[in-house]
C-alpha cells in the first residue's frame, strides 16, 4: 500500500513555506497547535495571515515569535482572556501589516476561490469605514437591477496553504470535521494543505453515511500526521477542553516581550508524543 499523504508530524510543517499565504483556524475549531510549535522551532517566516474569519493563540504565537508579515483577520483576540498580546504590540510598533476585514469578507474570498472565481459579491460591507482602507476591494451597481442597487465586490482570497487539526481521518487521508464548515472551506480554497489529526481508523469516513458529510476527502489534503491532543492548549472539539490555567497565565506573562520570550521557550521545550506517518 502506498502511503498517500501520511507522514510525520516533523516533516508536515516542513512544507509549510517562508513567506507562504497561510490560513489558520480560530481557537474554537481545529487548531493545529503541535504542528505549529514544529513551525516555529524551524523559524519558517514572512508568514501573510489569513485567520479564518478570527485569530487566537495561533496567531499571537506566530507574531510573537518575529515569523508573521502582515494579517487579514476579522478580529485577533484571546476572547474571554482578553487581548492578544503580541498582537496588540506589534500593531502599535508597525511591526505586522494590518488588513482589516470582517467575517462574511473573509469567508467570501474564500469561497470565491473554492469555486475558482476571481471574485464574490457581498452587501453588509457597505457604507462601514473598512472601504477606506481596502483598496482591493471595489464597488459597481448590480447589473441585474435597473440601477441605484450598489454590491461590494471582493477579490478571491487564495491560500497557498492551510493548516489545521481534526478529530479524526482514515488510512486512505479523508479527514473528519463534522459541522467546522471553515476547515472544509480551507482546504477548498488552499493549494496545499497540512492537517494533523487525534486518531486514525481503518475503515473509510466516506464509507459511513453518519460520517461522510463532515469528511474531507483525501484529494484535498497534501499532508497528514497524527498528533495525540495536537491542539493544546486551546482544546478540540467534541475531544477536549482548553487549558483555561494556561491561557489565562498567557495572556498575563506575554504582555511584556520578556514574559513572552520566557513563556515560549518553555512551551517550545516541550515534547510531542512521537508521531509516525502511517501506510
Amino acid at each position: 500500500m502506498t502511503q498517500g499523504p501520511w507522514t510525520t508530524l516533523e516533516h508536515l510543517a516542513g512544507q509549510l513555506p517562508a513567506g507562504a499565504l497561510l490560513a489558520i483556524a480560530p481557537d474554537y475549531s481545529g487548531c493545529a497547535m503541535a504542528a505549529l510549535r514544529e513551525v516555529i522551532r524551524a523559524g519558517t517566516g514572512g508568514l501573510r495571515l489569513v485567520t479564518v474569519p478570527q485569530g487566537g493563540l495561533q496567531a499571537d504565537l506566530l507574531i510573537g515569535a518575529g515569523l508573521v508579515a502582515s494579517v487579514e483577520s476579522a478580529a485577533v483576540t484571546l476572547g474571554e482572556y482578553g487581548l492578544a498580546p503580541r498582537f496588540t504590540a506589534a500593531v502599535k510598533s508597525g511591526a505586522v501589516e494590518v488588513r482589516d476585514s470582517t467575517c462574511p469578507a473573509i469567508h467570501a474570498g474564500l469561497q470565491a476561490a473554492e469555486k475558482g472565481i476571481p471574485f464574490m459579491a457581498l452587501r453588509g460591507v457597505l457604507g462601514s469605514d473598512l472601504m477606506k482602507h481596502r483598496g482591493d476591494w471595489t464597488t459597481i451597481d448590480n447589473p441585474f437591477a435597473e440601477g441605484g442597487d450598489p454590491i461590494l465586490l471582493l477579490p478571491a482570497i487564495k491560500p497557498e496553504v492551510a493548516l489545521f487539526h481534526a478529530p479524526l481521518a482514515d488510512r486512505e487521508g479523508n479527514v473528519w470535521i463534522g459541522v467546522r464548515r471553515e476547515l472544509m472551506l480551507m482546504a477548498h480554497a488552499a493549494q496545499r494543505s497540512l492537517v494533523t489529526v487525534e486518531r486514525v481508523q481503518e475503515e473509510s469516513l466516506l464509507a459511513d453515511p453518519k460520517l461522510a458529510a463532515g469528511t474531507i476527502p483525501a484529494l484535498y489534503i497534501t499532508a497528514l500526521a497524527e498528533a495525540r491532543r495536537g491542539a493544546d492548549p486551546v482544546g478540540l472539539f467534541g475531544c477536549y477542553e482548553a487549558d483555561r490555567d494556561w491561557l489565562a497565565r498567557y495572556a498575563r506573562e506575554a504582555k511584556s516581550a520578556e514574559g513572552f520570550a520566557a513563556l515560549l521557550a518553555e512551551w517550545l521545550a516541550e515534547t510531542d508524543e512521537p508521531s509516525a506517518a502511517h501506510g
